[in-house]
């Protein structure tokens, strides 16, 4: 049986995991992801310490098999939203293989978008995968004109 349970600290190895695994999937090799994930477990810890990241599990038997994270960002009112001052930033949209084409990522991100709404946050960003990006436009995510720039590690 399927069951949907909010993230919890002892999740924290679990995310960070998953989100390897969401990374090598798209192709990205190893060793950074190596650097990134002892990186990213002390910042995620301190994220849902501070009620910044909210994260759901989907578990079968009590076996996490697909997660999302949701980040709280500062945000000034901008023309999308005038009066709010945060945004949702969704990220570490991951589901295991073998449970994959089950609606599971769908789930998950309507959860958190749901969450969105019960916070008053009326804008949720991403970065999609080519994998992920037919999901999220029928979820009525758009793509704008935001640009990167990226200093060499």
């Amino acid at each position: 049986m399927l069951l949907t349970r909010p993230a919890v600290l002892q999740d924290v190895p679990l995310i960070a995991s998953h989100r390897q695994a969401m990374f090598l999937a798209m192709g990205i090799p190893e060793p950074p992801l190596l650097q990134m994930r002892r990186n990213f477990e002390p910042w995620l810890k301190r994220m849902m310490e501070r009620e910044r990241y909210l994260g759901w599990i989907i578990t079968d038997e009590n076996a996490p098999v697909a997660s999302t994270g949701l980040l709280l960002l500062d945000w000034p009112p901008h023309p999308f939203d005038p009066v709010g001052e945060l945004r949702g930033y969704l990220l570490n949209v991951f589901v295991e293989a073998a449970y994959r084409r089950r609606g599971l990522a769908r789930q998950l991100v309507e959860t958190a978008m749901q969450e969105c709404r019960r916070r008053g946050i009326r804008t949720i960003s991403l970065h999609a995968s080519d994998a992920g990006r037919p999901l999220y436009t029928q979820l009525g995510f758009e793509s704008n004109n935001e640009m990167l720039f990226r200093e060499a590690p």
